[in-house]
């Protein structure tokens, strides 16, 4: 099993870290080779709706998406963690992120996606919302854990304080480990599910 975690803060060593550090090192006990990526703090410039990548099969725009793209494709699972700004993602990680799935044209419907966010105080669950859509639009089965996937504090030191969040990080890493084996034994045996597509409704009556 492979898992990449994207990093979303721009702080290398802060929060987010902490808690996808505690995840990393569950999600390896379970037998998952990770790796973390940090890229809250690069200059990403968000989707610019060119729909060059049609074409390309990739960004327009080559920088660490299409690394990250490319890692993603490889992997069996994907964990997304940010840092809560006005109750919401990291702009630079939401750019990211837009660029990233829509770009990707490779089915990612046997991938698992988790999302873990980190505050001080509030905006959590706003921004856990955010996150877990891409993973919904995708198709993809969503990991969770015995709570929201969450961790409270206003640097690395408080990270470990938040004893509730940090058994979130390691609940959500097991949880995370038996849905991604249980799908590659049912792909193995029964395939993916049938797939409809090329049907697009703009809500506009003429």
């Amino acid at each position: 099993m492979k898992v990449l975690l994207i990093n979303g803060s721009p702080h290398k060593n802060g929060t987010t870290n902490a808690a996808l550090t505690e995840l990393a090192k569950t999600l390896t006990d379970e037998g998952a080779e990770c790796e973390i990526m940090q890229v809250g703090h690069l200059a990403i410039r968000g989707c610019t709706a060119c729909l060059g990548c049609r074409k390309a099969g990739k960004c327009v725009i080559d920088d660490t998406v299409n690394e990250a793209a490319e890692k993603f494709r490889e992997a069996d699972g994907i964990i997304v963690g940010s840092p809560v700004y006005y109750a919401a993602p990291n702009g630079t990680l939401i750019s990211f992120l837009d660029r990233l799935f829509y770009s990707s044209a490779f089915d990612k419907r046997a991938k698992v996606g988790a999302a873990v966010v980190c505050a001080r105080r509030g905006g959590c669950t706003a921004s856990f919302d955010v996150l877990n859509k891409y993973f919904s639009i995708s198709g993809m089965p969503i990991a969770t854990s015995s709570y929201w996937n969450q961790v409270h504090g206003a640097n690395a030191e408080d990270a470990p304080l938040d004893e509730e969040g940090m058994m979130c990080m390691r609940n959500l890493g097991r949880n995370m480990a038996f849905l991604m084996k249980s799908i590659a034994l049912g792909e193995e045996k029964l395939g993916l599910p049938q797939k409809e597509s090329g049907i697009r409704t703009n809500f506009i009556k003429k």
